[in-house]
């Protein structure tokens, strides 16, 4: 009969921890991938070229004279504002924080051992007399049977949960430059001007 040690012993717990961990990896290659994925996607078009988008809008200005100063007159002007797209989206940025791998093993083992034992005796005893003569016969019998039966009956029952916990990373120092580069190339310009 193999206790439980030797049982527990035969699992593969190299597969058993290592694949979630394994998966866990990859989950966060293939979160990283899908930000850059997100970031060419959405920030540039097939060309390399930012992409941008454009808002018209009115707004009161002050005007000038030719020699720049300021008149005290208001006007209302038509003006455009070109944002790139990647500064009006939060870009998608996971990280795994923590991985748990919680694997439970239940054996139960049964041994069982059963002896039966059956005896028959049996006798017949004929006798028969005759005038100064006589016989007798005697027959006995005897029979003695044994059946052992013994047996080993085990239950395995086994569990695994992997809980992952996922939070909004921080932006890479990388991808916070870039947001900073283009926030910069933000221009509100005069219609026409």
């Amino acid at each position: 009969m193999a206790t439980h040690g030797q049982e527990l012993g035969n699992l593969d717990f190299d597969a058993m921890i290592g694949g979630p961990l394994i998966s866990v990896v990859n989950a966060q290659a293939q979160s990283s991938m899908a930000t850059v994925d997100f970031i060419k996607s959405v920030g540039f078009d097939e060309n390399g070229k930012l992409l941008q988008t454009t808002f018209a809008y009115k707004k009161d200005v002050e005007t000038l004279d030719a020699d720049g100063n300021p008149t005290g007159e208001i006007q209302e002007k038509d003006f455009e504002l070109s944002v790139p797209f990647l500064t009006m989206l939060p870009i998608p940025c996971l990280r795994v924080e923590e991985a748990t791998v919680d694997f439970n093993a239940k054996i139960t083992s049964a041994q069982h051992r059963q002896v039966d034992t059956n005896m028959k005796f049996g006798s017949e005893l004929t006798a028969s007399a005759k005038w100064l003569w006589g016989s007798a016969k005697l027959k006995t019998s005897f029979s003695y049977q044994r059946n052992t039966r013994q047996g080993n009956k085990t239950a395995r029952t086994y569990s695994m949960a992997i809980h992952v916990r996922a939070v909004g990373d921080e932006m890479p120092a990388g991808t916070e430059r870039l947001l900073g580069i283009l926030e910069n190339s933000i221009k509100e310009s005069e219609k026409g001007a």
